[in-house]
């Protein structure tokens, strides 16, 4: 057997794979003598079909396969070895190979390797790059800490009614004089909120309405005709509320008011653990702390894009074969074409991606089992914060975290975070930072397509 390797150009090259019989003959002798045992003829038990018919049904097929097992290891074993900075996969080049026969003894195989362009990337105190931070105001904390007063909130039972609150009570309809239906739809517990009554005129009847008040209205006028709201109300199927005009009585029995919890310690200690905050002053500094903090992930990822436009900029276009490098992607794209728009971007991936590699060794970036752990830790952590919940144990945190880190699209996304999260705080030791502070808008503005 002899591999070679030539250079076509700076970015494509040429591996030639020469195989004499000796090289494949054994393991087709092996694979032909498994296949006769498990071979199936009639006029022959199982195991015992001569030789000659197998090679004669199966020696072409075996003999391919084998030799394709073989040069898909001596291919990729040649390519790690001699560190060959291949892009993509090898291509059989089917123009030297046309004339080829399974038949013969010899066989000869090219491919079209994809070489990654040879290219440098420095960066450091002579780069400005800007990094933009994004400004919690006071409202910002305000409304944070109004969430968290409301999500440790409770329900409490009232004596009046007032916007907001949910009533329970008798519902009976009436005749069209007001008179009491005998006949007539009964709700026991009929459960609403006026505030979602559609009329004001309607709306306006529950005002300040007592507990143990009767008030007539008109379901129908209530919810502008809306069959699925009456529905709900009367207890009915759609169908059978349609023509309902009448007034109904409704006896409150019950107001529940929502009442959002007060900031004290106990609210304290379960936002951010036993006696980490001791008064409301210290509360909202330490809630502004962890919006600055929920934000500082996105104003990284910023600063990566900024870098990266940067640095493409600076590194210039990278010369790539484009040709081959097309039907390494149209060999991928199952039986699509990709079009230039397509294949465009993902050159530009391609070039950032290199680049980015680049960095990653110049900075001696490794992400290691607990790096990806940690990430998932916090990807879980960042989840319940969504919901107010900051004082998650530890223990529910790993069981969470676990459960993300078995599949496998998990794992590699958090892999990727974790190399951005490490090549970020490199970068930003390095550049000279132009920190400019921004409003949320602002912020999100710089995401638009222009």
């Amino acid at each position: 057997m002899n591999v070679k390797f030539e250079n076509v150009s700076k970015v494509q090259g040429l591996l030639t794979v020469s195989l004499e019989k000796a090289d494949y003959q054994g393991n087709v002798d092996k694979a032909l003598k498994d296949a006769k045992k498990k071979v199936n003829m009639p006029g022959f038990r199982p195991g015992m079909v001569p030789m000659a018919l197998v090679q004669k049904m199966y020696g072409k097929q075996i003999k391919a396969d084998e030799i394709n097992k073989l040069l898909q290891d001596k291919v990729f074993s040649y390519i790690k070895d001699n560190k060959i900075n291949m892009l993509g996969e090898p291509l059989p080049n089917e123009e030297k190979e046309a004339g080829m026969s399974i038949d013969d003894d010899d066989q000869t195989f090219y491919f079209d390797i994809a070489l990654a362009p040879e290219f440098d990337v420095q960066i450091g105190k002579d780069d400005t790059i800007t990094y933009y931070q994004i400004k919690v105001t006071p409202e910002m904390v305000d409304n944070q800490v109004k969430a968290y007063a409301q999500q440790n909130g409770k329900y409490e039972q009232v004596d009046e009614y007032q916007a907001g609150d949910m009533i329970k009570g008798r519902l009976v309809e009436l005749n069209m004089d007001g008179s009491l239906n005998e006949a007539g739809i009964v709700v026991e517990g009929a459960a609403m909120m006026p505030d979602y009554i559609k009329d004001d005129a309607q709306k306006a009847l529950f005002a300040a309405a007592k507990k143990g008040a009767e008030i007539k209205f008109n379901p129908s006028v209530a919810y502008q005709g809306n069959d699925i709201e009456m529905a709900s109300l009367l207890n009915r199927k759609k169908e059978e509320v349609a023509g309902i005009k009448c007034d109904f009585s409704y006896t409150i029995q019950d107001i529940t008011r929502f009442v959002p919890a007060e900031l004290n310690q106990e609210v304290f200690d379960r936002v951010f653990g036993k006696d980490a905050v001791k008064d409301e002053k210290e509360f909202r500094t330490k809630v502004e702390e962890s919006l600055t903090a929920g934000f500082a992930p996105d104003c990284d990822y910023r600063f990566l894009l900024d870098v990266r436009k940067y640095l493409m900029e600076k590194v210039g276009k990278l010369e790539y074969a484009d040709e081959l490098l097309r039907r390494i992607m149209n060999s991928n794209a199952e039986g699509k074409t990709v079009d230039d728009e397509s294949f465009a971007r993902s050159l530009e991936e391609l070039s950032w991606h290199l680049i980015q590699e680049k960095l990653v060794e110049a900075n001696g970036i490794k992400v290691e089992d607990e790096d990806v752990k940690n990430m998932a830790r916090e990807a879980t952590r960042a989840q319940f914060a969504q919901y107010g919940m900051m004082n998650i144990p530890d223990e529910m945190l790993d069981n969470y975290s676990k459960e993300m880190l078995k599949k496998r699209e998990t794992v590699d996304g958090l892999v990727n975070r974790a190399v951005e999260t490490k090549l970020s705080a490199a970068l930003k030791s390095q550049v000279k930072l132009k920190n400019k502070k921004v409003t949320v808008e602002e912020f999100n503005k710089l995401f638009e397509t222009k």
